[in-house]
């Protein structure tokens, strides 16, 4: 018998469409229950409940209880990463001559990918930062510079922020719709949530569209040129 990880199994239950479909509706870190995410699957809430029960015993899913209720939110940024790297490689394998990703403009534009900004301002972030030196590689891995705290720093996130986790600062993310990267991991995650505590853009209800204020989207893409400074 081949030695190793039994991929079959993992993707054998993202395989089904169903199943697909709860952990696509997840991709957003909002917690969901059985009842919605069988909606969005299509299928009853029993049959809801026999995928959830088929994704938490492979670790895909985490479950929060509270009171009577259950809800169900993605298991890890390693498993929205996955998700979203299977998103990018099934529209390159399609065969279609549409372009990749989403066709609502807005979640083109941006979007959450699990808890980090994606799209086209995720991809530009990602470019600015690199080219800029605000990130580089250093023993195989992404860091932030002491440029990039400073830089960082103008929007409110500071080093002492990230002491004590254990999840990387900077790791790249394949976007499903741009084919290149953007930025995840806990910096990733910490410039998404400042841009919202900001009041430089919204999550769009009922959607992983990212919505920016034209004040907004101009003191984020002058922050990029590093001309930025904190609201």
């Amino acid at each position: 018998m081949k030695e190793g990880p039994d991929i079959s199994r993992v993707a054998a239950l993202i395989g089904d469409p169903a199943r697909a479909n709860m952990l696509s509706a997840l991709m957003d870190t909002r917690a969901r229950t059985a009842g919605e995410l069988s909606a969005e699957a299509g299928v009853t809430k029993q049959t809801a409940s026999s995928h959830l029960a088929q994704l938490l015993d492979a670790g895909l899913v985490h479950r929060d209880v509270q009171g009577r209720h259950h809800y169900y939110r993605l298991a890890g940024p390693d498993v929205a990463a996955a998700l979203e790297a299977l998103m990018t490689l099934s529209d390159a394998r399609a065969g279609r001559r549409l372009r990749a990703g989403p066709s609502d403009p807005s979640l083109r534009k941006a979007r959450v990918c699990y808890d980090h900004l994606a799209g086209e301002l995720g991809v530009l972030m990602f470019d600015r930062m690199t080219s800029g030196g605000w990130i580089g590689a250093a023993d195989d891995a992404l860091s932030v510079s002491d440029l990039g705290w400073k830089r960082l720093k103008q929007i409110g996130i500071e080093s002492q922020d990230f002491e004590g986790t254990r999840r990387p600062q900077c790791r790249t993310c394949l976007d499903w719709s741009m084919r290149r990267y953007h930025l995840a991991g806990s910096g990733g995650n910490a410039v998404l949530e400042r841009i919202f505590q900001n009041g430089w853009a919204r999550r769009s209800k009922g959607s992983r569209a990212v919505v920016f204020t034209p004040e907004g989207e101009g003191r984020f893409r002058r922050w990029l040129e590093g001309s930025a400074r904190r609201r």
